[in-house]
């Protein structure tokens, strides 16, 4: 599972604080919410139309600039990429996410000095995990092999399962005739390439036993993704048990991932689904929140944390929430509907 950009913008925008938190008009937000969901299909050229209009009608919207350059960069459209984080960056100095991005597109340019600038600040910082990474080869490409042998040992400290991160490394040792650690590398590459490999059979074997077996049948076949140190195998299993409305078994597994990797997505969102749809709203609320904190425009976690708040009885704080969906996509007849409720129920109580 590739991290997507629209998921990474939450991440960026938190960097930058309040400022960046803009409330976009009217005449953006169904752009935005088209763009998201086609971010999350992982179609950006035309994500990149949809926020280029949203750009268009609300200029001074920070979120939809970043979302914007974010996209731009998945295409690796750098120049135009580079343009749009330079304007946020006139805006908030250096801030870390976009010193992260911007020191990425250094590194596409060749331009190791300027990505070594960027990205040496943020090389100890638990928000970027994979910076160590791009440090290490900004510091080969700048002639630094010992520095670079240092940051890529870091990376791979950090990012185990990686198995960019080992044959890096393993390439920066053979470089420095260190041939033992090398082969070391080498073969922890091929580990961690043929366990990702392992995965994507046992994500498929999974997904069928869940789709044609009894569920205690299924669990057999499944429990080899349930690696409690795995964060992506655990997330994959989390959403082939929600996938198949299995939400009991994912919720031990979402909970896991959520603690080996706190800014993913996917994990709080499946989890606060799963425990949404057990009926278990109040437990829902805290993974549905962080959900939305991290991908502020998501329609689909706004929904279903406004419909949790509404589970609770909490309709004041379920409301703006729905009509913050409502914006992103304001075709969807089932939102239109729970808001027109919402408003009635308020104002009978009045």
């Amino acid at each position: 599972m590739r991290p997507v950009p629209a998921a990474c913008c939450g991440l960026l925008i938190a960097t930058l604080g309040a400022m960046a938190q803009t409330s976009a008009r009217p005449d953006a937000t169904s752009h935005i919410g088209k763009a998201v969901r086609l971010m999350e299909q992982r179609q950006f050229d035309q994500a990149a139309v949809e926020l280029e209009a949203a750009l268009a009608a609300d200029p001074n919207n920070d979120q939809v600039r970043i979302q914007y350059a974010t996209c731009l960069f998945a295409e690796e459209r750098n120049e135009e990429a580079r343009r749009q984080f330079e304007i946020e960056r006139r805006r908030f100095g250096d801030a870390p996410g976009l010193s992260y991005y911007l020191g990425r597109l250094d590194l596409r340019a060749n331009d190791y000095a300027s990505a070594i600038q960027r990205l040496a600040p943020l090389e100890s910082n638990p928000a970027f995990l994979k910076a160590p990474l791009y440090l290490g080869l900004a510091y080969m490409g700048a002639g630094q092999p010992a520095r670079a042998l240092e940051c890529l040992a870091v990376a791979a400290k950090r990012n185990p399962r990686d198995p960019e991160v080992h044959y890096r490394l393993a390439r920066a040792y053979s470089m420095a005739n260190r041939d033992d650690e090398a082969n070391r590398e080498y073969k922890l590459y091929r580990e961690t390439t043929e366990n990702q490999r392992l995965a994507e059979i046992g994500g498929s074997d999974c997904a069928d036993a869940l789709r044609i077996r009894p569920i205690a049948q299924a669990r057999v076949i499944c429990q080899p993704l349930a690696d409690p140190d795995d964060s992506h195998r655990l997330i994959l299993l989390g959403q082939l048990y929600c996938d198949h409305r299995a939400f009991a078994d994912a919720v031990e597994p979402l909970r896991r991932a959520t603690e080996l990797d706190p800014e993913s997505f996917d994990a709080w969102q499946y989890l606060g689904l799963s425990l949404f749809r057990l009926e278990r709203y109040a437990e829902a609320l805290p993974p549905l929140r962080k959900a939305a904190s991290l991908n502020p425009q998501y329609f689909s976690s706004l929904v279903l944390l406004a419909s949790a708040l509404h589970a609770v009885g909490d309709d004041a704080a379920a409301l703006p929430i729905l009509e913050r969906a409502h914006s992103l996509n304001p075709d969807d007849a089932q939102v239109t509907s729970a808001i027109e409720r919402l408003r009635a129920n308020r104002k009978s109580r009045k």
